[in-house]
């Protein structure tokens, strides 16, 4: 009966039953009912969101990077989910509400290139920065408190800059710190591959084939990473 009608519980089951003239309890009935998922739609998980709008989301964060004379920068960067893509970031020793919101502007200069902005509940997103960026059509998405998977995106960027490049640099101040950092985004766009991605780059990076030539390395981000690439043969 349950799998015949749609929307039917263990009630409408039960009195079906009695009709018939089978005598059984609503508790028995309802530990036979079958187990149905729920409706799509019905509940939409995060991560499903996520997928499904991948394209017109940004992510925004801070990052600490402590520095050789004992300074701690603040590294704010936004992110566009749909290619794993830096917009933009910069480096601060003291970060304000208005010095973020500027952030977020000079990133969606010209065109906001997404419809959601996700954050967490930092203090310095309070009213002056949601005045700011409001302006843009973003809608701001707080996640929960101390849910950073809920950023995961921002927080995978975070640890692959980390793990690739500032475990590696020790940065004398602010202005070594922020070519740095643009190295390795520079490398981050065009070389690095990403699983996500399907193993390819934010900056799509053709298929090589072996009759090109030979494989050669370049450097990149001082020497931590490398490119390698097939280079024409020269006719003889």
């Amino acid at each position: 009966m349950a799998g015949m009608n749609v929307g039917w519980g263990a009630p409408r089951v039960h009195g079906e039953l009695l009709r018939l003239g089978i005598e059984i309890s609503e508790i028995s009935v309802s530990r036979y009912m079958p187990k149905r998922p729920a409706p799509a739609g019905s509940r939409q998980r995060w991560v499903t969101f996520l997928q499904n709008h991948l394209h017109e989301i940004l992510a925004v964060d801070l990052a600490i990077v402590p520095t050789a004379t004992f300074g701690i920068p603040y590294v704010f960067f936004v992110l566009s989910l749909d290619r794993r893509r830096v917009l933009h970031f910069n480096v601060t020793p003291h970060p304000t509400a208005d010095w973020t919101a500027q952030q977020v502007v000079e990133a969606c200069a010209f065109d906001s290139p997404g419809r959601f902005r996700i954050r967490d509940n930092d203090k310095i997103y309070g009213m002056k920065f949601r005045s700011r960026v409001d302006g843009l059509g973003l809608k701001q998405i707080r996640t929960a408190f101390r849910s950073p998977w809920q950023n995961g995106f921002a927080e995978r960027w975070i640890g692959s800059l980390r793990r690739d490049c500032l475990d590696h640099v020790i940065a004398i101040n602010e202005r070594q710190l922020r070519r740095v950092i643009r190295s390795y985004v520079d490398y981050y766009h065009a070389d690095r591959t990403h699983l996500g991605l399907e193993k390819d780059a934010p900056e799509k990076r053709p298929i090589e084939p072996r009759k090109i030539g030979a494989v050669v390395a370049y450097s990149r981000v001082g020497g931590l990473h490398h490119r390698y690439t097939r280079e024409l043969r020269r006719a003889a």
